[in-house]
């Protein structure tokens, strides 16, 4: 089952990679937003549950899938590139097994325990 999830994240981060390349949005574009959804771990300045909650807002995949949809359906291109680059940072987070969060702490993700204990 590992390698089954590791080569499903491969071929989403494929897919992805190739509607960017379509795409080619600009270069501070594509380094801003793979950047901008680990700025969500400043929630975990107020503790663990408004970490995990702000963290999980920025790395699930209803966010990109809600503002795909409506800049593709609209025509809005950048809206499009943003939408697939914040996709493309959750998988890579994925596969490096990066979760999303519990609110017991940081470490705790739905894909197990992550760090040196």
């Amino acid at each position: 089952m590992h390698w089954l999830l590791r080569i499903e994240k491969l071929a989403v981060g494929i897919v992805l990679g190739a509607i960017l390349w379509k795409m080619q949005p600009e270069l501070w574009l594509v380094v801003a937003v793979l950047i901008a959804p680990d700025l969500s771990m400043a929630g975990y300045l107020w503790g663990p549950r408004a970490g995990a909650w702000f963290y999980n807002a920025a790395h699930s995949y209803i966010g990109p899938a809600g503002l795909g949809t409506m800049a593709c359906l609209g025509g809005w291109d950048t809206g499009c590139a943003v939408a697939a680059l914040w996709a493309l940072h959750i998988v890579a987070d994925r596969a490096l097994e990066y979760g999303l969060k519990h609110m017991s702490g940081f470490r705790d993700t739905h894909l197990g325990r992550i760090g040196r204990d």
